[in-house]
This record gives structure tokens, sequence and C-alpha cells, in this order.
């Protein structure tokens, strides 16, 4: 018996001993295409020689420096590349090791800049329902996802919540896309004055939401509205980019097919690639600017901030990646996988929608295609997906509670950013021979209840 706490005690998973580009191979000698980058992470796939050689020359030089002694050079050059490529405004990059350590980041540092600047009564933060913003606890209580929440609501800060922008479920007939985007982004507003102004802190949203939702887009012209509440009530915009950020939609940064910049930015999972624990906060100068004329101090720190040897993975990983014009890649191949999944699931009578950008795709399963009705959530069929995937070679990243926290399933695609279009082929004919196998085993299992 393992002495790993597993996330499924009584689960049993194979033993991954190897990987090399998009496969993945077991102890048992299986392998596996790796379609969703684990959880949106592989970018560059799995044994890049040029990450390897950066991660062996850094750790020849130093490993580990605390970073209440000293900086190092990977830490400021990584921030260096980060900044001259960011969203405009943003001028600093603090480095912690996870997705859910950087929206912690990001909370605190908002927190704090308000009480730098005197106004102390900027405590609220606002989200959306069935969004996802990480497991700890700050971060918990500010995402959206209820199954996660509820073991733990009472020990979570109190969060409020809007709508998603979720147009599949949400939109009305009558509605055009941006008529419905704007409808459900001057949800924002409304809370705000519901809250008081001079109570709201932030805003925190996935610019295009991945695990929760599957890919969900966001309407044209959501996020400039949602950018002018926030500039009118004095609110802080935070973007989580943690899985859809760092190339994945195409753009480096998923918000610039928005046409705006955030305050503070979480990001992430690509970041490193999966080749080193890295994540990232990116504030803006005139945050930064209030704490350097207030206190100088950023009270908010952890063992492996700006950890050498993940700092130089992370640098070697964006120089790869900029270098192979690899979004470029991810924009061509994007496209044929766009095209591949809406040949194969467009007339599906389970799939009721398939959205996504770049290496980022979702199809929205459901037992009704006209009437949008989910499966019963007690026949798991995301993961019955999953199972059926791994059996045939192929990884997804399936989740339940799509629509609306209870019911609903969906899989998730995040291919490597290396993917050909032989790749996309493989990924969308496995996945076809999944879905149809476990609908197959739900539509069974289901008639025998």
């Amino acid at each position: 018996m393992s002495h790993l706490l597993h996330r499924s005690v009584n689960g049993a998973y194979p033993v991954a001993v190897g990987g090399k580009g998009v496969m993945l191979f077991d102890a048992e000698g299986k392998s596996y295409i790796d379609a969703s980058g684990g959880a949106a992470v592989s970018c560059l796939g799995h044994g890049h020689p040029d990450i390897v050689a950066a991660m062996h020359a850094q750790i020849d030089k130093l490993a580990y420096a605390h970073t209440s002694f000293f900086t190092s050079q990977p830490a400021e050059e990584l921030a260096e590349h980060l900044i001259a490529r960011a969203p405009r405004g943003l001028s600093n990059v603090f480095i912690c090791s996870s997705g859910s350590e950087a929206i912690e980041a990001c909370l605190k540092l908002a927190r704090h800049y308000f009480i730098e600047k005197g106004e102390s009564r900027r405590t609220n933060f606002i989200s959306r329902r069935q969004s996802y913003h990480g497991i700890t606890v700050g971060a918990l209580s500010v995402g959206g996802r209820m199954k996660d929440r509820a073991p733990f609501k009472e020990m979570l800060l109190t969060g409020h919540h809007i709508a998603p922008c979720y147009a599949y479920r949400d939109r009305r007939t009558e509605e055009t896309p941006e008529q419905y985007g704007l409808r459900v982004a001057d949800e924002l507003e409304a809370k705000i004055l519901e809250l008081g102004p001079d109570t709201v802190a932030a805003f925190v949203a996935e610019t295009v939401v991945g695990a929760t939702l599957g890919a969900a887009t966001p309407a044209p012209g959501y996020f400039k509205r949602i950018r002018e509440i926030c500039d009118r009530h004095g609110v802080l915009l935070i973007l989580d980019e943690v899985m859809c950020g760092m190339g994945r939609t195409g753009t480096l940064h998923a918000c610039e097919q928005e046409g705006i910049a955030p305050d503070l930015m979480a990001i992430a999972k690509g970041l490193g690639a999966g080749y080193a624990p890295i994540g990232a906060m990116l504030a803006s100068g005139r945050i930064v600017e209030a704490i350097r004329q207030g206190s100088g101090a950023f009270p908010h720190s952890q063992t492996y901030n700006g950890h050498p040897l993940a700092c130089a993975t992370a640098l070697a990983v964006q120089k790869v990646i900029e270098r192979d014009d690899l979004l470029a890649n991810v924009r061509l191949q994007g496209a044929h996988l766009e095209r591949r999944l809406k040949e194969r699931f467009g007339n599906h009578h389970h799939v009721g929608d398939v959205r996504g950008r770049g290496h980022f795709w979702g199809i929205e399963l459901v037992a009704d295609r006209a009437s949008k009705t989910p499966f019963e959530a007690s026949l798991k069929l995301n993961a019955r997906v999953k199972q059926a995937a791994m059996a045939r070679g192929l990884m997804v990243y399936p989740m339940g509670g799509t629509a609306d926290g209870t019911s609903g399933d969906h899989v998730l695609l995040a291919p490597p950013f290396i993917a050909d279009a032989a790749v996309m082929d493989m990924i969308v004919e496995r996945l076809g021979e999944a879905v149809d196998a476990a609908i197959v085993g739900a539509l069974h299992d289901g008639a025998g209840h």
C-alpha cells in the first residue's frame, strides 16, 4: 500500500516513468498522448533538451538562496523578461511556486495597496460563480466552484459572486453576443453599489475560464465593460491567467485579445511548463509606487519565493517559446484542432458546445442537445470519459458540475504548443472513441436504475 496521500485515497494510479515530446510513459510500458498538458501545464511537452540543459547549468551554480538575504540573477532576468512582454502598466513581478500562491499574493497586495492609500474599508472581493482560483483558503474564498468550497465554508473568508460569462447556457435568445456580455458585466456594477463602492477592493476573473467551465471564452466587449466599471469605482481588476495565460490561447496573455490590461495578474502553469514549480504575480506600477511612497514593504513572503532553479527553468521555457515562434504554432494548430473538434462533435447528440481558443478547448457533454439537459451527476460521465481516454492512450482533463456546480460535464483539452496536425488528429480520434464509449456505458447504467 502506498504511503502517499493521493487525491483519491482509494484510487490506483499508473506510475509515470518517462516522457518525450507530447508523450508520457508508464511503468507498464504504455504510452499516452498528453492532450491536456497535465492540467494545462506542459506547454513544451516532456523531456525538452534545452530546458533540461538550463536546469543542469543553474543547479551547478546555485539551487537556492532565501529572498530575505539575496536576490538572484535568474529571478531578476525572469522578471525583466516578463515585464518587457507584459500588458501595459504592469511593472513588477512577485515569484512564487504555484497558481494558488499567485492568487493569494494578488489578494494580499490588493488589500495592502488600499491600506497604504488610507482606504482601509476596502475589504470585499468580488468574483464569479463557476470560477476557480486555487485551493488555498484565500483563493478558495474568492473562487466560485461551490463543491470545492462546501467542506470548508466555515473556514472561508467572505466572498461575493456574480454571474459567469457563460454564453452557451445563459445568453437569451433575443440577445446578441455583445448584448449578453454587457448585461452580465453590468452585474459587477450592481454588486459594487450593493456592497458600497468604498468597501470593494477588487474583482477577480479568469480571462478564459478553464477547469470549471471548460474553456469558456468571454463575450465580445465583456472585459472592456468590466475594466470601465472597475475604473469608475476605484476597484482593482485581478486577472487569473494561471491556466489560460502564457500563450495557451494564442497570445502570450489571454487579455491581449480583449484589449485590456489588469492591475494585478496571476500566472503559473505554462510559465515553467511543468519542469519546475513556479507561479508569479504581475503588479501595476501605480500599486508598487503607492507602497514605495508609503511603508515601503509588502508584508507577504514564502520560503521558496524567487527560487533560482525554478526561475532559470521558467526563463528557459519562455525563451524557447519565443525563439521557436511557438505562439504562431498555437494559432495555426489551434485552428486545426477547432476544425477537427467541430467536425467530430459539432452534430453529436450528446455534445452541446465546442468552445475555446488556441490550444485551449472544451466540449460540454449533455444528455440532450436540443434542451441542453445535463447527464445525471451520479453517472460521473466526465470520470468515465477520462477512464476511457486513458485506456486508449490519451490524457484529457474532465470536470463535473459544469452547468450549475453540481450537474453537467465537460472535457478540457490543452495540448503542448509543439503539437502538430497529426497529433491533433490523433487526439480528436481517440477522444471521439472515448466519449462514445463513456456515453454508452452511462446510458446503460442510467437505464439500469
